[in-house]
């Protein structure tokens, strides 16, 4: 008898004692039953009405971790009771049911909605950190290998390379893909990546939306031009600020791998991330964290031998016991944003954006980075006022009520953030107090 059917002969006997109803299956229902359907999210106003932000502010630095709007609240509550009532019953059996009940893939399916793909290329993770460090150090690089990315890309990005890098042997170059960031343009972009790229170059490491800069790399041309010329160069994608604020189909933009927290734009529970990728890319990871996701993995431990199938995205989900009332939660927030609708809400983000930096651009003594084009910018602008510190624009803003933020980066710029909770009034008040401190 296979520990698979045994467990399953185990999962069935609370059942036999009373317990039926906590049952995924009832699970699943009671939790469907006691929480609400969403809400209006017709209009802007509805949707802001969501969040539960302090009013005394103007957020204007949401991307940096999300505040859980009422359907995330809900979902997470719900969860969290379930979990306290009966936590052996609600977390074994949440994981370790059938398909058609287990929580986890339950989720997937509504993230593969979104994304435009297939739930099993779903792997669910807890931050675009933990993404890329799977990925990277999943990937069979060996001594002589080239990994390429770029000056501009975040620390996270850049050690999760330099780690893997450093334990295989193979070698980790960065290279300026513009000088200016806001008078960049996709040719050039493409230009320098392709002049990037080497002989021994098995991966490329690029950042969707620059939380640096604000810039918006036109990643389906950069990797249709990549795949062109070097069709067996893997892309690695971090698009943490993209998914959420930009309309793109994710699925089928032509990262290898894509990345991405979720408590950000998709206003996900904090600390829940993905990663998307085909099977064949999938199988070609070793994992580095035993999962509690695939069966195979399980078996072949029980069994003393080694898995028999190729790694998959359930393989490379790391296991453990997580805040799982978090991570199943993850789904009211993807159905949020298919409510409100992708190229609403990236209509929505830009509109506020193009406002923003059209009037910061009116006063000479404000330098801005982010470009002006829409097609190379998503939810945030990163600027910079002459004879001002950073530091000091943060600071001086929040005396004025006004949360921005700084970049976390050698050179560091001050940023708004404009986004779903922020108003066109407050677009421009935040304008009004730049332009005040520019004065």
């Amino acid at each position: 008898m296979s520990p698979q059917v045994s467990r399953r002969q185990f999962l069935a006997i609370p059942a036999a004692v009373g317990a039926a109803a906590l049952l995924p299956a009832g699970l699943l229902g009671a939790l469907a039953r006691e929480t609400p359907a969403l809400p209006d999210l017709s209009d802007w106003t509805r949707v802001r009405a969501q969040f539960v932000l302090d009013p005394a502010y103007a957020h204007f630095a949401s991307f940096f971790i999300a505040s859980h709007p009422a359907p995330v609240r809900e979902a997470i509550e719900a969860y969290r009771r379930s979990i306290d009532q009966n936590p052996f019953l609600v977390v074994e059996q949440g994981l370790f049911e059938d398909e058609a009940h287990n929580v986890p893939l339950q989720v997937q399916k509504t993230i593969a909605a979104y994304l435009g793909g297939q739930p099993d290329q779903v792997c669910l993770t807890r931050s675009t950190t933990e993404s890329l460090a799977l990925v990277y150090h999943g990937l069979p690089l060996k001594s002589g290998d080239d990994v390429l990315t770029t000056v501009h890309d975040h620390y996270s990005h850049h050690e999760s390379i330099r780690l893997a890098c450093e334990r295989s042997g193979a070698g980790m170059r960065k290279i300026t893909l513009f000088d200016d960031s806001a008078k960049a343009s996709t040719d050039q972009l493409i230009a320098r990546l392709l002049k990037g790229v080497q002989p021994n170059t098995r991966v490329v490491g690029l950042t969707w939306v620059h939380s640096s800069t604000g810039i918006r790399l036109p990643i389906r041309q950069l990797a249709a031009a990549l795949k062109a010329k070097h069709p067996d160069v893997l892309l690695v994608v971090d698009g943490v600020h993209g998914i959420g604020a930009a309309d793109e189909t994710i699925a089928t933009m032509g990262a290898d791998y894509f990345c991405g927290g979720c408590h950000k734009w998709m206003f996900a529970p904090r600390g829940t991330a993905l990663v998307w990728a085909n099977a064949d890319n999938w199988a070609r990871l070793r994992p580095t964290i035993p999962t509690f996701s695939e069966w195979e993995s399980y078996n072949a431990w029980a069994e003393n031998r080694d898995p028999k199938t190729p790694s998959n995205a359930a393989r490379m989900s790391p296991g453990g016991f997580h805040a799982f009332e978090h991570q199943w939660a993850m789904a009211a927030a993807f159905q949020m944003h298919q409510a409100m609708g992708r190229q609403r809400v990236a209509s929505r983000i830009s509109s506020l954006n193009d406002q923003l930096k059209k009037n910061l651009a009116q006063n000479r003594r404000i330098r801005i980075h982010t470009p002006m084009s829409a097609d190379l910018s998503a939810g945030l602008v990163a600027f910079e006022i002459e004879g001002v510190k950073t530091e000091d624009v943060v600071k001086r803003l929040l005396e004025r009520k006004i949360i921005a933020s700084s970049s976390p980066y050698a050179v560091s710029y001050p940023r708004l953030a404009p986004s779903l909770v922020n108003t066109p009034e407050e677009v421009d008040r935040a304008a009004r107090a730049v332009h005040e401190l520019a004065s």
